[in-house]
């Protein structure tokens, strides 16, 4: 007898449905990132060589995580 073929998705995943691992970072370009925060694209770049920010992306195109972007906001509220 076999066992019964049970469709995969989130009931049998972790929280986010994937299988361990990190999740992906869901980045944003400068001007985006920038956006967000309030400031400047100048800013964000300002950030990211101080360590405050993780810089995605090649040489040419700089991408920020949004989850560390809106935690980097809620830290600044907090202050």
């Amino acid at each position: 007898m076999t066992e019964p073929d049970v469709p995969a998705g989130p009931a049998t995943g972790t929280a986010s449905g994937t299988e361990g691992g990190a999740a992906k970072p869901r980045t944003v370009p400068t001007e985006l990132a920038a956006l967000a925060m309030g400031v400047t694209q100048a800013t964000i770049r300002k950030w990211a060589s101080r360590g405050k920010l993780t810089r995605y992306g090649g040489p040419r195109r700089a991408e920020y995580d949004l989850g560390e972007l809106f935690a980097l906001a809620r830290a600044n509220e907090t202050e």
